[in-house]
């Protein structure tokens, strides 16, 4: 008979590469996730690159306790309070693939690196498609902001402006309007709003200016003029955009996860996605991209994973 000789320390990494939960994605999200399940005692790893969305954001809102710290600040405080339990840990790195196994699901690494889970939570939220106008990438979570609720009050009563067509400019110049009066549609081409809108609009004294925009001119991404083809300019503050997005990884979609109409993650009431022993939680999963939501999402993730843990143990 054969025998092949087995390392010692073979055996030690292969154990160490094997974890209860990867948490792909450590962000507000992931970090809570981590944090819910640092507390049941799970042993975690939370893989993360190190870039989340909002790296630009100056300052983030509407978080109590934290109201006005910077992304940054907020993140490095929550790592720390999730690296108190020692059965989490944290790997800089980003997952590229995934397969299932009979254990549950296999990942591998830019780096190389294999590990596997008996569950996976993607945290991996969504990557913005920033139109072709220069400087919209410079000023994007500076001054030109996705939401009045993480950014509103800062700008309030300036002059703003809308950087949308059609139902979307209608629906953001609405809700805007709760924070400044000076408000003006940039439709950046011929105007898809309905005469009803249009006449809505134009009750509450809000302008539609349908000039294509040529760039943004800003200070360090706080805008500072719009300038159009035809060589005007119109003085703007803050302006709000809805853009388009994609979500940030494709693992999920590869190992059978879909996707909402919307093009986000499909979750049910327990943060499962619809491939069995997937959880998402987070902004690739909800318009609503708060921290104070990705935090809540997060919490109760970790919690029913747990779960569904014990129940499977049990």
């Amino acid at each position: 008979m054969l025998f092949s000789s087995i390392n010692s320390k073979d055996i030690k990494m292969n154990q160490e590469n094997q974890f209860e939960i990867i948490i792909i994605g450590g962000s507000y999200s992931g970090l809570a996730a981590g944090m819910a399940l640092g507390r049941a005692m799970r042993k975690v790893l939370i893989i993360d690159s190190g870039k989340p969305c909002n790296r630009q954001t100056p300052h983030s809102h509407n978080f109590l306790s934290n109201d006005g710290k910077t992304p940054k600040e907020i993140s490095g405080i929550a790592k720390e309070e999730v690296r108190a339990y020692g059965t989490v840990s944290f790997m800089d790195d980003t997952v590229t693939h995934a397969h299932r196994t009979s254990g549950g699901f296999k990942v591998q690494t830019q780096t190389g690196k294999t590990l596997s889970a008996r569950k996976l939570i993607f945290a991996t939220g969504i990557k913005d498609l920033i139109p072709h106008i220069p400087g919209l990438a410079q000023c994007w979570g500076i001054s030109v902001l996705h939401c009045p609720y993480c950014h509103g009050y800062e700008v309030r009563y300036q002059k703003t402006g809308i950087l949308a067509n059609g139902d979307t400019a209608y629906e953001l110049a609405a809700l805007i309007s709760n924070w400044t009066k000076d408000l003006t549609v940039y439709t950046n081409g011929e105007s898809t709003l309905t005469s009803e809108q249009t006449a809505k609009l134009s009750k509450h004294d809000i302008e539609i200016v349908t000039k294509e925009i040529a760039n943004l001119e800003h200070n360090n991404g706080y805008l500072q003029n719009i300038l159009f083809r035809d060589g005007s300019k119109s003085p703007v503050k803050a302006m709000y955009a809805r853009l388009p997005f994609e979500q940030n990884s494709n693992v999920p979609q590869a190992l059978g996860c879909e996707l909402t109409n919307d093009g986000y993650l499909q979750i049910d009431a327990a943060y499962r996605a619809t491939a069995e022993g997937i959880y998402a939680c987070g902004d690739n999963t909800t318009r609503l991209r708060t921290v104070a939501n990705s935090v809540s999402m997060g919490t109760t993730t970790g919690m029913m994973v747990n779960k569904e843990l014990i129940e499977e143990d049990f």
